[in-house]
């Protein structure tokens, strides 16, 4: 699985939070200034072609619906982020947030929670 363009994962965040929807309720619920229709169509489209997403047909209008999971993406894009700027590592990324006060003690200690309980 590849990194999207800003724009393709604005439209993905769009789709995973609709389920499924059609080019104008895409732009619907971008925010202003809202991108041209056609635009969102070209780029739909370039997302299906990727295998991001799938489409229904409804006579010559397309639903479109995500094939790739918001989870599935997501964990890949933090692997990628730990890969190219952390060495590889969680626990500096971690340490990263902790420094640069991204992250409380509170929130560290559930996370910690979090690990124990999955043991």
């Amino acid at each position: 699985m590849k990194k999207l363009a800003q724009r393709e994962e604005q439209i993905m965040q769009i789709l995973w939070e609709l389920d499924a929807a059609f080019v104008k309720e895409i732009v619907e619920k971008f925010p202003d200034p809202k991108p041209h229709y056609n635009s969102v169509s070209t780029m739909v489209r370039i997302l299906e072609t990727k295998g991001y997403i799938g489409h229904k047909e409804f006579g010559k209008s397309h639903q479109y619906f995500p094939l790739v999971s918001k989870d599935d993406y997501q964990s890949q894009a933090v692997d990628e982020l730990a890969k190219n700027y952390f060495n590889n590592s969680f626990s500096d990324m971690m340490a990263y947030f902790a420094k640069e006060e991204k992250i409380s003690e509170d929130e560290v200690k559930d996370i910690l929670k979090m690990i124990k309980n999955k043991k």
